[in-house]
């Protein structure tokens, strides 16, 4: 149930973010999900893709700095504290939600969360024992 998640370093200079994008497209490989966090002279870009092992090999052929971390997907209901409802599940057993963010599910009665946690173990073992809807990596490249 956990996802591999793609972190590139990337410099914040004008084109960098359109040449990591164009790399990946392309070799075919479809960008599912994406958060980028910068401060002045670099940005992190996270990613979900379609074809994680193969984004590797071609970042890493392209002398990007990348690491791969484990985060956990969930379908949250998109209503009124559908979020917090699965934050206080976290919470209540001690899971500590270190950066998250949402991204565009093939439903509108849901919204699609990745979490990076301090145990991603614990958390899916968690939400599932709360009948919270876990997604795959599967589920999230859209290679169901």
């Amino acid at each position: 149930m956990l996802i591999r998640q793609i972190s590139i370093f990337i410099e914040n200079r004008p084109g960098r973010l359109a040449a990591v994008t164009q790399l990946l497209g392309d070799a075919g490989i479809d960008i599912r999900s994406l958060c980028l966090a910068d401060t002045r002279d670099f940005g992190i870009l996270r990613l979900i893709v379609n074809q994680p092992d193969r984004a590797i090999g071609v970042l890493k052929d392209a002398d990007c700095t990348i690491t791969v971390t484990n985060v956990v997907g969930v379908k949250i209901p998109d209503r009124p504290n559908g979020l917090a409802e699965i934050l206080q599940i976290l919470n209540r057993a001690d899971v500590n939600v270190e950066y998250m963010y949402a991204f565009v599910g093939q439903t509108g009665d849901c919204a699609n969360v990745i979490f990076r946690v301090d145990n991603e173990e614990k958390c899916v073992q968690v939400l599932q024992e709360n009948d919270v809807a876990v997604l795959t990596n599967q589920e999230v490249s859209g290679d169901c």
